[in-house]
């Protein structure tokens, strides 16, 4: 089974080398057929370039660049719309998500039929490593909120580390969200169509290089439609969208 990994990438020179090296690494070294699918959002600084110097080394890694229109979202869709694999995975650029632990998804969603594997950094076994105080506090009650609405038990929505089955991908289209808001639409709709899932404790390390793309102050009302979007679909379409078993 084919693993696609989708990574968005706007102005991360200095973070790509490493984390698409060391995420090469890990799964050849764990015989996982794959590609390493990377979009460069229109960066400003010398991303592209690396993106070419490293393809010389790993083999699997094929790069777009999106003209736009960008935003973490956009790229995200612009690979989710290219990927080949059986499999999709969406990971950070900046190794903020461990490689090891995508191997625990994929081997999860094997073993398991699981047509999503999520990553919770809040569950036992999961850990976060200098994760930013307000950042942190906004997260946990914005997950609460999630979970307090669509009555789940799943505490991690927004981690936006998940693995989703192609089949599991289509079944979410048409795709909304074009910012950090994708990362909610994903999970939700597939928890209201009904699609199985697992959770997985994963781990995250905060960035070395650059800046954080994600504005919380942008982001609020953009996550309120999301999740207002998906209770609609909960409650009033009547299972139209819901996951067709044959």
């Amino acid at each position: 089974m084919k693993l696609s990994v989708v990574i968005p990438a706007y102005n991360e020179e200095e973070s790509l080398p490493e984390t698409l090296i060391t995420l090469y690494t890990t799964l050849k070294n764990e015989n996982i057929d794959h590609e390493i699918v990377v979009t460069n959002d229109n960066s400003k600084d010398n991303t592209l370039q690396v993106l070419e110097n490293l393809s010389k080394e790993i083999p699997t890694l094929v790069y777009y660049t999106n003209t736009g229109p960008n935003g973490f979202g956009y790229a995200v869709r612009y690979g989710l719309e290219r990927f080949t694999g059986d499999y999709v995975a969406v990971m950070m650029a900046d190794l903020s998500d461990d490689p090891d632990d995508l191997v625990k998804f994929y081997r999860k969603a094997i073993e398991g039929n699981y047509d999503c594997v999520f990553g919770s950094r809040w569950e036992k076994g999961g850990k976060v490593i200098d994760y930013p105080e307000l950042k942190k506090r906004i997260n946990r009650l914005a997950n609460f909120i999630v979970k307090t609405v669509f009555r789940i038990k799943y505490n991690d929505c927004t981690n936006a580390f998940k693995l989703y089955k192609r089949e599991t991908m289509e079944g979410l289209k048409p795709f909304l969200s074009p910012h950090f808001n994708l990362t909610l639409e994903l999970p939700l709709k597939a928890i209201v169509r009904g699609y199985s899932y697992a959770i997985v404790p994963n781990s995250w390390t905060n960035r070395k290089y650059g800046e954080s793309k994600l504005k919380i102050k942008e982001m609020g009302s953009r996550y309120f439609f999301i999740l207002m979007y998906c209770w609609i679909e909960k409650q009033f379409s009547r299972g139209d969208f819901v996951k067709k078993v044959t």
